[in-house]
């Protein structure tokens, strides 16, 4: 064998090999609206509720009514013990019948008084005695009528009435119970207007704008779609629970909806435009998330570092790093190096 022909030879047993290029699925970066919906419980409460007390502390001798009940305004929904107020009464008004007599009788004395002045049978001095004295009966007998007055308030505040017409929601007194003055007794929801009250975990407070209408359904009921809007953000994080209370008003409550059940609200927040790819494009180097993207004059791929937003069922949400329109690799992005030659197994638009 001659030498040049030797020489080729070696030539071309130490040349590499032009690899193929490796069939990968290929798919175009595409940004879409970043929706996300969210759904939380809550509970149904009355917008306008009422603490029901007694203004004097005693002891409770009867409860009238019960959670849930609908009530007249007037009624009695509680009563308690009232033997001292009976007995504080019977003496106010026996006060009042001896303050009345005897300013009676101071009346019958000045006239008398007077009478006997003008004849000169008696002096100046005892006819102005008997005139205080009179005086001295007025405001007795003013004083006896306002200790009947707080005697018959003090008897008619063992009566716990209704306000208004409403609904009982919760009974915090049992029979037999001694309660302070102004200590809640029974919780009252006034008039017909509804909200629904949810825990939102802090988290969700920060993830966008607030969204303008709420949809709500029963649980029991998850056809029946109505609507809310939030009336009222709580300032303050719950230390226990790392939640913030939402009041959603609700502005058209179905039929036969109640106080104390439970509802789905549901919520969407729009966010900008993101770029959203399948999850089997995820690839990692030392510095974090990579995307392998295709050069489409050469095939060849690069990696290139980008920024998750979040991941969800089957996709991954960027954040940044990507642009709309570029082509990236998806299934058998694993096998792949920089500058690697590629070629679509199928392009998904």
């Amino acid at each position: 064998m001659s030498l040049s022909r030797t020489a080729a030879l070696i030539w071309l047993c130490a040349a590499p090999a032009v690899a193929e290029p490796l069939t990968v699925e290929i798919v175009t970066a595409r940004a879409e609206t970043d929706v996300r919906v969210y759904s939380l419980t809550g509970e149904v409460r009355a917008r306008d509720r009422l603490s029901a007390a007694f203004p004097l502390s005693g002891r409770i001798v009867e409860v009238m009514v019960d959670a849930g009940a609908r009530v007249a305004k007037g009624a009695v929904l509680a009563r308690m013990d009232s033997v001292q107020q009976e007995q504080a009464l019977r003496a106010a008004e026996a006060g009042l019948s001896t303050a009345a007599a005897d300013h009676r009788q101071a009346i019958e004395d000045l006239e008398r008084q007077e009478a006997l002045l003008t004849r000169g049978a008696t002096t100046r001095a005892s006819r102005d005695s008997t005139e205080d004295a009179l005086s001295v009966a007025e405001g007795a007998l003013a004083q006896a009528r306002a200790e009947l007055d707080r005697a018959r308030t003090a008897l008619d505040d063992t009566l716990l009435l209704a306000p208004e017409e409403a609904t009982v929601t919760r009974r915090m007194v049992e029979v037999g119970q001694v309660v302070g003055a102004a200590q809640p007794v029974m919780e009252l929801a006034l008039g017909t207007r509804f909200d629904a009250v949810f825990d939102v975990p802090e988290v969700l407070m920060t993830v966008g704008a607030t969204p303008a209408l709420i949809g709500l359904n029963r649980i029991d009921r998850p056809g029946e779609r109505f609507e809310g809007h939030i009336y009222e953000i709580s300032p303050v994080v719950d230390p226990q629970t790392g939640t913030v209370a939402v009041t959603v008003a609700v502005d058209d409550p179905p039929a036969g909806l109640d106080y104390g059940e439970a509802v789905r609200g549901t919520a969407e927040v729009v966010g900008k435009a993101r770029v959203v790819l399948p999850h089997n494009a995820m690839s990692a180097t030392a510095e974090g998330p990579a995307i392998w993207t295709v050069d489409p004059a050469t095939m060849a791929v690069a990696l290139r570092q980008v920024r998750i937003e979040r991941f969800e069922t089957g996709r991954i949400i960027l954040a940044e790093g990507i642009e709309e329109g570029t082509l990236v690799v998806a299934r058998g992005a694993q096998l792949l190096y920089p500058g690697r030659i590629v070629q679509a197994a199928e392009v998904v638009q």
